[in-house]
């Protein structure tokens, strides 16, 4: 690591230690400055990560509840089109209802995704 100069410290031309010496060990206190940095920023990183765990899980679950939630509508759904036109029909017919949602929506997402680029 850098040291602070003291007074003691001989003057640049009073050194007798050579030139090679000298460049050696700032390669070495370079060496260790980079290691104690890089260490730095893994600890920052595994930090960040611990702090987002939970929250990720947390989402995930609450995606699936969603997504649990959106099948059931999607049944439901069915399940009535069926009272009034039959099982089969009521079936395609919702599934072309969703498909033509989850088309546009992907249409417009990837509209924006290429004006915004």
């Amino acid at each position: 690591m850098l040291k602070p100069s003291s007074e003691h410290d001989p003057a640049p031309g009073d050194s007798d230690r050579p030139v090679g010496e000298l460049v050696h060990e700032l390669i070495e206190d370079g060496k260790a400055y980079a290691r104690a940095e890089l260490e730095h920023a893994k600890a920052i990183a595994a930090s960040k990560a611990d702090a987002l765990k939970l929250p990720a899980i947390l989402f995930a679950v609450a995606f699936l509840f969603a997504l649990a939630a959106f099948i059931a509508l999607v049944v439901g759904i069915a399940n009535g089109l069926a009272t009034l036109i039959g099982p089969l029909a009521g079936g395609i017919v919702a599934c072309v209802l969703f498909a033509a949602v989850a088309g546009g929506l992907g249409w417009y997402g990837a509209k924006r995704l290429r004006e915004d680029l």
